[in-house]
């Protein structure tokens, strides 16, 4: 796990991070605050070890800047210091702290708290990730896009790179349901959910939206090229015979598709895809439609 120590003197710096480096930690330090924040940004760290009394900026300040961002609500601040003053650490605790370390600090006592500090964060971390994973498929869920469309756009904002989003739908989905049951029906979306894992990047978000509803968030895209992968989506998905008992199940998915150009707000990229596939519905099915220039991108198998 990742440990970032940030303090204005070198000497304590070097001295932590040879204690924790025994544990075969990955050890960044940063000298300051500033440069503590920018470390903090740049390497996202698991915990961070954190001076209190630095010149440029303290501790605290560094704190509070912090966990006033969502990014690093949830990461651990471990605060370093040569004061006993019992205000001190309240108001470091106050501020989200999880614990202190007295200077010169004893190398046992600094292990044993960053071990116990990473303990509870991986198992914090478990917890959010499978509250936001779908039990039934393994994509993420609505709620992790929601998180990771934020952070997305704040990236947008701060560089100006584009976000292409995918909607999709698998067409006539109750009709699966009731002819074949809804274990064919699971399958059905399984399989249709394996095409939209396999064919997404690394940092492309697959996710269930809900029911027989999906979507990949498709950070730094166009609608043009997130066109090309869902039709790449669609045909695949045509391919899909599931066994109902002798007999082979297919379905068809219709797509909608867009992007942030011109566009104000994360809720109106997915309003954006949602009514280009709207209109693939309502034009045939089985079809990719870009929001954008409404572009049918396919054909139509199914009426």
């Amino acid at each position: 796990m990742k440990v970032l120590i940030i303090d204005d003197s070198p000497d304590a710096l070097a001295i932590a991070k040879a204690r924790l480096s025994k544990d075969g930690l990955d050890i960044i330090c940063a000298e300051g605050g500033s440069a503590g924040l920018d470390a903090a940004r740049r390497e996202n760290p698991d915990l961070i070890l954190l001076d209190v009394d630095m010149p440029d900026m303290s501790g605290f300040d560094v704190c509070r800047e912090l966990k006033g961002s969502a990014e690093f609500q949830m990461v651990p601040v471990i605060f370093l210091t040569g004061s006993t003053d019992v205000n001190d650490k309240v108001k470091g605790l106050n501020l989200g702290a999880v614990d202190y370390v007295t200077k010169p600090f004893d190398a046992f006592e600094l292990r044993a708290r960053v071990r116990a500090a990473l303990r509870t964060k991986h198992l914090q971390d478990l917890l959010v990730k499978y509250s936001r994973i779908d039990p039934l498929t393994e994509l993420w869920n609505r709620r992790a896009l929601t998180d990771h469309l934020g952070q997305e756009w704040a990236k947008l904002q701060r560089h100006g790179t584009p976000i292409a989003f995918i909607m999709s739908d698998i067409d006539h989905f109750k009709r699966v349901n009731d002819t074949y049951g809804h274990r064919i029906g699971d399958e059905v979306i399984c399989r249709v959910a394996n095409v939209l894992i396999e064919n997404s990047r690394q940092s492309d978000l697959p996710v269930r939206y809900g029911g027989e509803e999906f979507a990949v968030l498709l950070p730094d895209e166009s609608v043009q090229s997130a066109a090309t992968l869902a039709e790449r989506c669609r045909e695949e998905v045509e391919n899909i015979r599931v066994d109902a008992g002798g007999e082979k199940v297919s379905v068809t998915v219709s797509f909608g598709v867009a992007d942030t150009a011109g566009l104000s707000s994360p809720e109106a990229l997915i309003e954006s895809a949602d009514a280009a596939l709207y209109q693939a519905k309502n034009t045939g099915r089985n079809r990719v439609v870009t929001a954008r220039a409404e572009q049918t991108v396919g054909r139509s198998t199914l009426t």
